[in-house]
């Protein structure tokens, strides 16, 4: 047999092989609960039901409120409900900054308070911004408080791995991070997780209560919003609630962690409970509804408040935030001149903003999806890995070095093959090339058997660096199948 058929025939077995493990995006089931013609409007605004599985949504216009659930929480898992929790990530930041409101108002606090008047662990530089730029992201604070180098690494290895990013970050170490940190280009609107929770852990100092139970006495009982917790630990997970999963339909572990807790971590709500505080800043009555006057410009035809973003539309205006987790994505926007609010939750990282502005009436740009830079990593990584590994095999069995470097390849074949699978995001790459990849390194195995009896165990370089080499090629292997079963 000639060897461009083997190699064809290698090839084609492996690709089929591979199908079955084909990876590929979540999909919206027909599952649907609470108003039908409101789920059937929400699927007429999907514009592609693909890395979709469940939606929680509701629509609130005037006195009229309408909730419905599409999909499934899970895989193969019950229906979506309307009282089904989901995580909502930086939809908590207007809370918070409604908390700020409320007690601006009752004269606990003033806006212009230095951090380190309400919070006087907080010293050094930090403790002079106010308390009103860290509500509206103008306190020129980072991100995040990345407090070393290993929770750099930390944290990106948790994004990569859809794991918890903030585990580990209690109040205190929120803190202690503040204390080190300089602010920079104050009063620009720079959007800052780490500023967020420093203004939520300072209004609760000021009330002397931890953070769960100051949103939960001023903001979430006022409004009946009795299905929306603050979870800090697992114990606090809600039951019956949506399992998260990233577009690629990798599952997520969900986000605990105290200290952040003001910015979104561990937040977990119901669209019937978000329908209620849409209806109650629509009608001017929510406590700290304040907050949401826009104060000072964000760019982009936006402005902003304590926490409640304000954008143009043409000559519509929307009072918004959005939320997005390891594996959730939350839109609340409303428009007052309309009397119409919208709650869209998700339970994977497919953004639903664009849901929420065409169940708002806002067509165009505004309400396109976009794939993010995050996307396009992942589909770096995807191509990468499920392809480089087979080239370097085809590249090594065709050149015939020796034993231990073709073992070595073909153990990278197989373990980058499954990085692909697991970090590539899918839903930017068609699944089918995945197979291709399998294709590839199945048809290098094909030279690489004919050669291996003529070739030396090692050769080249010294003995023992070969060896060392082949040593550390198997032990970062061995990292990258943790990496792969985590």
């Amino acid at each position: 047999m000639r060897t461009p058929i083997v190699l064809a025939a290698a090839g084609l077995v492996a690709a089929a092989a591979a199908a079955v493990l084909m990876p590929g995006p979540p999909h919206l089931g027909p599952e649907r609960t609470g108003d039908a013609e409101l789920a059937a409007t929400v699927r007429a605004a999907v514009d592609d039901p693909e890395n979709l599985r469940g939606l929680a949504v509701a629509v609130i216009e005037g006195d009229r409120v309408r909730v419905a659930g599409l999909g499934n929480r899970a895989p193969g898992g019950p229906a979506v409900e309307p009282g089904t929790p989901f995580e909502i990530g930086s939809i908590a930041k207007p809370l918070t900054g409604m908390l700020l409101a409320r007690q601006v108002a009752s004269g606990a606090v003033g806006p212009d308070d230095r951090l380190a008047d309400v919070l006087p662990d907080v010293t050094g530089p930090a403790g002079a911004v106010t308390l009103a730029e860290l509500a509206s992201h103008r306190a020129g604070l980072p991100r995040l408080a990345l407090d070393s180098a290993g929770a750099m690494v930390r944290t990106w290895w948790a994004t990569s791995t859809a794991g918890n990013a903030y585990a580990g970050y209690d109040v205190q170490r929120i803190v202690t991070a503040a204390r080190g940190t300089e602010p920079d280009d104050r009063g620009t609107v720079s959007y800052s997780n780490f500023g967020a929770a420093l203004l939520g852990q300072a209004l609760a100092a000021r009330a002397a209560v931890d953070y769960p139970e100051l949103i939960r006495r001023e903001v979430l009982d006022p409004l009946g919003m009795t299905a929306t917790v603050a979870a800090t630990g697992a114990d606090d997970l809600p039951a019956g609630r949506a399992e998260g999963a990233t577009a690629a339909d990798r599952p997520a572990d969900p986000w605990l962690g105290a200290g952040y807790a003001p910015a979104g971590v561990g937040i977990w709500s119901t669209a019937e409970d978000l329908a209620r505080l849409t209806a109650a800043m629509l009608a001017g009555t929510a406590p700290g509804a304040d907050a949401a006057t826009p104060r000072f410009d964000a760019g982009d035809d936006r402005r902003i408040g304590y926490g409640w973003f304000t954008s143009r539309h043409g000559d519509r205006e929307i009072v918004w935030h959005n939320g997005g987790t390891g594996g959730f994505r939350a839109y609340l926007g409303f428009d007052r001149a309309a009397d119409r609010g919208v709650v869209v939750l998700g339970n994977t990282t497919r953004d639903v903003d664009p849901i929420g502005l065409r169940l708002l009436g806002v067509r165009g740009d505004a309400a396109e999806e976009s794939t993010g830079l995050d996307g396009w990593i992942g589909a770096a990584l995807a191509l990468a890995f499920t392809f480089l590994g087979g080239l370097s095999l085809w590249s090594t069995a065709r050149r015939g070095t020796d034993r231990v470097t073709v073992l070595s390849d073909a153990v990278w074949a197989v373990v980058s093959l499954g990085l692909g699978h697991r970090l590539g995001d899918w839903s930017v790459v068609p699944g089918w090339v995945w197979p291709l990849g399998v294709a590839l390194a199945g048809a290098a195995v094909v030279p690489a058997a004919q050669r291996w009896r003529g070739l030396p165990l090692v050769a080249g370089t010294p003995r023992w660096r070969r060896w060392t080499g082949a040593a550390l090629s198997a032990a970062f292997a061995a990292l990258a199948v943790v990496v792969i079963a985590a």
